[in-house]
């Protein structure tokens, strides 16, 4: 096994012990894990694509300097989802569960041209994906999975901007679902905890690629 590989498999082990622990510990640590790297500031400021879910049942906001400019950072978010560039996170637990999912360290032009409209998928057909509701290229993508009659809507929202070091990347997610208690414990205790080591990893990925290190890190 070379090294690369190794270092793949003890990043995945580190993930899916990472999942377990914020699981059980989601009662602590969930006030933390809602706003990872994210100042005071952003936490309350309005972002774009917050209309989406007006009433969202639960919110997060994270957030990761970049030693690299939008423009550079810009194209790995552009290339996002699954048959693209991947998610740049676990892989292997993604695959896990059929996500069919491949990170990619390059960037590809045949994927830059994302447009309002496009899905975002995270995995093969039938698995869930989000549309691209607004789209300004350098700035900011904003999605939506969800959102039709009768249906909970779901937003995510990456916003980037230019720091005299290089780029700050805000992501923002805001979500609804069903209002009964089998879900809040759902949403609260499972699926929440596994998004943000999930959502870590990748805020984590796409640094690396922007200032490119991504070796460093194998995906």
């Amino acid at each position: 096994m070379n090294e690369t590989r190794l270092q793949r498999d003890v990043d995945e082990l580190l993930g899916a012990a990472a999942i377990v622990a914020t699981v059980g510990l989601s009662p602590v640590l969930a006030a933390r894990y809602r706003r990872w790297g994210a100042t005071d500031e952003e936490l309350t400021e309005p972002l774009p694509g917050d209309a989406l879910v007006s009433a969202p049942r639960l919110q997060s906001t994270r957030a990761i300097d970049v030693a690299a400019p939008p423009e550079r950072v810009w194209p790995w978010i552009a290339q996002m989802g699954h048959g693209k560039a991947g998610l740049y996170s676990y892989e292997q637990l993604e695959n896990l569960i059929g996500c069919d999912i491949h990170n990619s360290s390059t960037l590809e032009p045949r994927w830059q041209n994302v447009a309002v409209g496009d899905r975002v998928g995270l995995g093969p057909e039938g698995y869930p994906f989000f549309v691209v509701k607004e789209l300004v290229a350098g700035s900011r993508l904003v999605l939506l999975a969800g959102g039709g009659e009768g249906e909970p809507a779901n937003s995510w929202a990456f916003v980037l901007r230019a720091t005299p070091a290089g780029s700050r990347l805000i992501v923002r997610s805001r979500y609804d679902y069903p209002a009964t208690i089998g879900q809040r414990l759902l949403w609260r205790a499972i699926t929440e905890p596994m998004h943000f080591v999930m959502e870590r990893r990748m805020l984590l990925g796409i640094r690396d690629r922007a200032e490119g290190r991504a070796s460093r890190r194998a995906s």
